[in-house]
């Protein structure tokens, strides 16, 4: 069950604190539902016209060559919520076409806004301040640095990019690759990053779920496959 604690950042009076553990749960029941409506077996990686299929059951409208750049630089997503009205709207910065993995990084992200905090702007009335001229209230602006590792000290925004990991690399899918590529290597625990073994891990989930290398290796930190080596044990 999602846990309140006070919000000193947003303008809520409460925010939802999540666990990665619940967030990846959450997650990956919504990509494995997704793929095994559409596919009969869930098949990874999801692809990019399937994501923006999916994120288009959720939303108003899903604007995928938007021109945000009067949103100041730097904001290549926003998600802008309607409580009262209906579905939220989201927008995609046109400068993002050229670029498969930070496309689907920030059609993640921002879909993870509108699966976790949507309920937020129905419930509690936003007390924004300071905001620029042209920031509705109601939305929520992500820039790349946010949408790729957003700091934890972010609440919204460090969800919102953890969600994203979870819903394009899924955790028990991840798992199923790693445990391939190190049984053949005879390894059974934690594999440094900077090393041989590590780089090839990386190259592996990256290829499979079709993510940065850089997101890649973040998301087999945060699952604990990459660290420091054990004498003995299993990861899985």
């Amino acid at each position: 069950m999602v846990r309140y604690v006070r919000d000193t950042q947003h303008g809520f009076g409460e925010r939802p604190h999540y666990e990665p553990r619940e967030l990846d749960r959450e997650f990956e029941c919504l990509a494995l539902g997704f793929l095994k409506g559409k596919y009969g077996e869930p098949q990874f990686p999801f692809e990019t016209e399937d994501l923006k299929t999916f994120i288009e059951e959720h939303v108003h409208s899903l604007d995928q060559y938007a021109d945000l750049t009067r949103f100041g630089a730097g904001v290549e997503g926003v998600t802008v919520f309607r409580p009262g009205i209906g579905k939220p709207k989201v927008a995609i910065s046109n400068a993002l076409q050229n670029n498969e993995n930070r496309l689907r990084m920030t059609l993640a992200h921002e879909y993870g806004h509108v699966h976790l905090h949507a309920y937020l702007f129905e419930l509690m009335a936003r007390q924004a301040s300071g905001l620029p001229p042209n920031h509705d209230p109601n939305g929520i602006y992500c820039k790349r640095d946010q949408i790729e590792s957003a700091s934890k000290t972010d609440w919204l925004e460090w969800q919102a990019s953890y969600a994203a990991s979870a819903l394009l690399a899924p955790a028990s899918p991840v798992r199923a690759v790693v445990r391939s590529v190190l049984e053949q290597a005879g390894l059974f625990g934690p594999v440094a990053p900077d090393s041989e073994h590590g780089a090839g891990l990386i190259s592996a989930v990256a290829t499979a779920f079709t993510i940065s290398k850089p997101a890649a290796r973040v998301r087999l930190l945060v699952l604990g496959i990459l660290g420091t080596p054990r004498a003995e044990g299993s990861l899985f």
